[in-house]
């Protein structure tokens, strides 16, 4: 059976922490001719996203200025995508991540299925809310125009709320891997309607105990049975639940080696785990990332990166 992991978070509250003392040194970082980038490094890869609330209230305070705005304009490249993705709050920071991957030319559906699939139902509803402040248009209408089929269906499930994080039930956990089996391999042709129901709307305590059945019932994971019953992007997703449910860190390391390894660099992912997941499970990440691809994910991102993004993250988030 499988066992919930602990989560290990490379990013903790700063003890002895003091957001005047932080926002002076900040200013003083960012005020007159140069940028003392170090400073800004130094002190904000090691405060809490709590913390670094508390800093940017008391820049308002002290100063009348918006932390943010002051950095943006002494900050450039991907060294700025950093530094501000540490200040957004979490949730306006994936939710603005959420409203790149669906404006513009074409759709980022990669990004959606990251940041979507692998969530509660609690993580989702703060994302929903912050989507709505933040661009005044429901999140689940802007991405039903930019995405079709079951895996629009799917994604809906997801962001309307039908997951009951609470649902564990495993008598029930039989029935349900019977009705996959019955919906996929048992049959000629596969009912998406059944799979998009079972894996949005059941707890990821209770999709365990399904997928345990699910092999003990049909000899085969579920994994198998998607990849011969589901293709395409609501593929992606759905093995994206399945993944986090097993092992959330097992499936960031994949993501965080795909960003890194491909031809060309995709930063954005890169930056967007590290920082969303440092406060959670990057050190669970970091690990199996290492057993996976037997090499450390610093070492892989100093092949990446050679400016200050390196140093940011190689370094400070340990």
């Amino acid at each position: 059976m499988l066992t919930a992991f602990q989560p290990e978070p490379t990013v903790r509250p700063a003890s002895g922490f003091n957001a005047s003392d932080d926002g002076i040194a900040l200013r003083a970082a960012m005020k007159g001719f140069g940028t003392d980038e170090q400073a800004i490094i130094d002190i904000l890869t090691q405060r809490s996203n709590d913390q670094r609330q508390q800093i940017a209230s008391f820049f308002t305070r002290e100063y009348g200025r918006d932390i943010i705005d002051d950095l943006k304009s002494e900050l450039g490249g991907r060294f700025e995508d950093v530094i501000i993705a540490l200040m957004l709050p979490p949730a306006d920071y994936l939710a603005k991540q959420l409203h790149k991957s669906m404006e513009g030319m074409g759709t980022d559906e990669h990004t959606m299925v990251e940041i979507l699939c692998t969530k509660s139902n609690s993580e989702i509803q703060q994302l929903v809310d912050a989507y709505e402040r933040l661009y005044d248009r429901p999140l689940a209408e802007h991405m039903c125009s930019e995405t079709s089929g079951d895996f629009r269906r799917l994604l809906t499930l997801i962001v309307t709320g039908v997951r009951n994080d609470a649902s564990l039930d495993p008598a029930k956990a039989k029935d349900l891997a019977e009705q996959l089996y019955a919906a996929g391999e048992l049959k000629v042709g596969t009912d998406e309607e059944v799979f998009n129901r079972i894996l949005a709307h059941e707890s990821f305590p209770q999709l365990r105990l399904i997928f345990e059945e699910y092999k003990n019932v049909t000899g085969r994971s579920i994994e198998q049975a998607l990849e011969s019953e589901i293709s395409g992007e609501l593929l992606e997703a759905m093995l994206a639940i399945v993944e986090c449910v097993q092992s959330p860190p097992n499936y960031f390391a994949k993501r965080l080696h795909w960003a890194v390894a491909g031809a060309g660099t995709n930063d954005g992912t890169l930056i967007r785990i590290i920082v969303s997941r440092s406060e959670i499970d990057l050190g669970n990440i970091k690990r199996e990332y290492e057993r996976l691809y037997d090499k450390t994910l610093e070492s892989a991102v100093k092949v990446t990166f050679v400016n200050q993004t390196l140093f940011i993250i190689a370094t400070n988030f340990n």
